[in-house]
């Protein structure tokens, strides 16, 4: 006769076996991998301020409600002698992506001399505030010492003239002054190149005006600069605008051209 009865301790050990394999099962299986949000680039950027002095002569027509326009010609070594005045700035940041530059000149000019061709004599000065700024993004060229960046900014301009002019068989002086201010978008590219940790060459060029503000408004701009540490510069170079404004009497169509010296901090 066959014995079914009750018999816990193989009870016991077949649940232990059960449980033992499950736990080995459980064990093979690797859980998955948390999911990590791509880490977003960080902006690092450097920043530059300048103290800059511009030896700029001055040349073409500039007229003063009716009187003229005049043909005057400061030339760059003139300027020392009729400069009355000047306070220049720039301020720029830059990162890996994009840049910033802002610029600011202040200059206060007096001239006299002999209308070209003409029995003509003129007197003419000049108080003009130039404010500039663009933005600019940095193309991805790979090439870690050079940077090019396309830029869209604007340049504005406040012109405080007085012309006089007098016939040399007269007497007289027909006189005039007035302020004129205009603003003028611009586009242009901008330029940086490290020959190594010391020299490095800065270029700037735009145009613009488009009939906004002036008819039509350039600048170039390029310097050779020194590394003296890593927060002290120096540059020299060259610069030059042309500006071709006219509006109710006032005509202002000249190119001021002339050397530049610039102290830079870096932080």
């Amino acid at each position: 006769m066959h014995d079914l009865g009750f018999r816990p301790l193989a009870l016991l050990a077949g649940l232990a076996a059960g449980i033992s394999t499950i736990s080995a099962q459980a064990a093979d299986v690797t859980p998955p991998e948390p999911v990590v949000a791509a880490p977003v680039a960080k902006q690092d950027w450097r920043f530059q301020a300048t103290i800059y002095g511009w030896l700029s002569g001055v040349s073409g027509d500039v007229g003063v409600r009716g009187i003229g326009p005049v043909d005057i010609h400061v030339s760059p070594g003139q300027a020392l002698s009729d400069l009355d005045g000047a306070l220049m700035g720039s301020f720029g940041g830059f990162s890996d992506q994009f840049m910033f530059l802002t610029d600011f000149m202040l200059t206060q000019v007096s001239s006299n001399g002999q209308i070209r061709d003409s029995a003509f004599s003129y007197d003419y000065s000049q108080t003009q505030i130039t404010v500039q700024g663009l933005v600019g993004y940095m193309l991805p060229l790979g090439m870690p010492q050079l940077q090019l960046a396309p830029t869209v900014g604007f340049r504005y301009q406040n012109l405080s003239a007085d012309l006089g002019v007098s016939p040399a068989f007269l007497p007289v002086t027909f006189s005039d002054a007035g302020t004129v201010q205009w603003i003028d978008p611009t586009i242009g590219l901008y330029g940086h190149y490290d020959f190594n940790d010391r020299w490095f060459v800065t270029a700037l060029g735009d145009v613009g005006g488009f009939g906004v503000g002036s008819n039509f408004t350039w600048q170039a701009f390029g310097a050779v600069g020194y590394n003296w540490s890593k927060t002290i510069s120096t540059s020299i170079g060259y610069r030059a605008i042309y500006e071709d404004y006219e509006s109710g009497g006032f005509v202002y169509d000249t190119t001021q051209q002339g050397a530049f010296v610039g102290l830079g901090i870096h932080w």
